[in-house]
């Protein structure tokens, strides 16, 4: 495992990480402690030391699940937590100083943790990042211990690049892999120029870029993928990355010319990421541990040509750009 700064955090985190939207099993399943804590201590077993999660994971099952790792374990442990999205309706007249404070303090006793390494606001309504008091309360929470930094997770560029204007956020979280291009031309310079650690989800395209998919495989009825494609539930660029779905399974089949000898994309897909030096980790989740381990994968391949890299774009631009590049 590689390691790589996390911005102005400090942390040195493994740069593939672990995200835990789905650790409790696979899409729809009652939470599965059991499934949880062998995914959890297999990804610290192979050196994975920053594991990502939210106070909606699970309704807060997945913290607790993390709390419980970090309290069992011996290897320092960075926990990055999320807030935000318990409120109902999610709108910026939600958030509120007060808000903010109490879902703090509710994941600190889900997790039965006395800090916080990392809270990130979760893909709060635009407006929000014009509101210097939501920010602000994260000063007092730190000053208080109860934090010891603040990030947000984005949906949009534009949401990422206003963000940057607030000295006290530290790390920004977004959806970044070969069907999503755009946080690369700007974004990603902004951030490294003001020292502010990328955590990349969504990597993997709701596993399009698996390259197991087919236009007959099958999605639970709970399952996003079929019931959020065109943003019913929540932003539409979370499932498939925005990606129509029939156009995500032409474009795969030519990532597979590009790559004939890797049966499984997955690696290949978290490798590419990683070819970008300013991001700091890649969090792709898993609901069983096989899946971990063809995550784990992509840390043992060699770089990217320069070719290959070329034609990942030349895909991107002629079958991706024109469906999502402007609207994220």
């Amino acid at each position: 495992m590689q390691y790589r700064k996390l911005g102005k955090t400090g942390f040195s985190i493994s740069e593939i990480s672990l995200g835990t939207w789905q650790v409790g099993g696979k899409w729809g399943d009652p939470f599965s402690h059991e499934n949880a804590d062998q995914i959890l201590n297999a990804a610290v077993d192979s050196g994975i030391n920053f594991i990502d999660t939210a106070d909606v994971y699970g309704d807060g099952e997945s913290e607790k699940a993390v709390g419980r790792l970090v309290r069992n374990r011996s290897e320092r442990i960075y926990v990055a937590t999320k807030c935000g999205r318990q409120l109902q309706p999610h709108v910026n007249e939600a958030y509120t100083p007060e808000a903010m404070r109490k879902f703090v303090e509710a994941s600190l006793r889900n997790m039965q943790l006395e800090t916080l390494d990392l809270i990130q606001l979760h893909c709060p309504p635009t407006e929000v990042y014009y509101r210097p008091e939501i920010f602000e309360v994260f000063d007092r929470l730190k000053e208080e211990g109860k934090i010891q930094n603040l990030g947000v997770s984005v949906e949009k560029v534009e949401e990422g690049l206003k963000a940057l204007e607030f000295p006290n956020v530290t790390t920004i979280q977004l959806i970044f892999n070969m069907f999503r291009e755009r946080p690369s031309e700007l974004l990603f310079k902004e951030a490294a120029r003001r020292d502010v650690g990328l955590i990349v989800r969504v990597p993997l395209a709701s596993g399009l870029l698996t390259g197991k998919f087919s236009a007959n495989t099958q999605f639970s009825a709970d399952d996003h993928r079929n019931f959020n494609r065109n943003g019913e539930a929540f932003d539409k660029g979370e499932t498939f990355s925005g990606v129509d779905y029939n156009t995500g399974l032409e474009a795969v089949e030519e990532l597979k010319r590009v790559f004939p000898d890797q049966p499984n994309l997955a690696p290949l897909a978290l490798r590419w990421v990683l070819m970008f030096n300013e991001v700091s980790c890649v969090i792709p989740g898993a609901s069983k541990p096989e899946q971990l381990t063809s995550n784990l994968h992509a840390a043992e391949l060699p770089p990217l040509s320069a070719e290959q890299m070329q034609r990942v774009k030349e895909i991107y631009d002629q079958k991706i750009r024109p469906q999502v590049h402007q609207i994220w």
